[in-house]
């Protein structure tokens, strides 16, 4: 039997269109709960997918920074956030939670 051959599996490969990447936004947001770092990771893949170098220069930030903002392991703060969401041109949207 020949090796089989494992790669890691990454979003960005899926991140084809618009509403690919607002679905799998929201599917973070509905998962997440109250942890950030998975929605920073999201937006990284998103940012990955629509371009870096191009999101650095949309929002005045250095792309190292944002790689390592958007990453899960950093710690954007919130303005970074509403920049890379304004930039990759989505809106925060709120919505009352049912039974809350």
């Amino acid at each position: 039997m020949g090796k089989i051959k494992l790669r890691r599996w990454d979003a960005v490969e899926y991140l084809k269109t618009e509403e690919d990447m607002v679905a799998y936004l929201q599917a973070c947001m509905d998962e997440a709960g109250d942890d950030a770092a998975l929605i920073a990771a999201a937006l990284g893949d998103i940012a990955r997918a629509k371009g870096m170098t191009q999101l650095a220069k949309e929002t005045g930030l250095g792309r190292e920074s944002l790689y390592k903002a958007l990453s899960g392991e950093g710690n954007p703060s919130f303005g970074t956030i509403l920049k890379v969401i304004h930039a990759l041109g989505l809106k925060l949207q709120p919505q009352a939670i049912s039974g809350a």
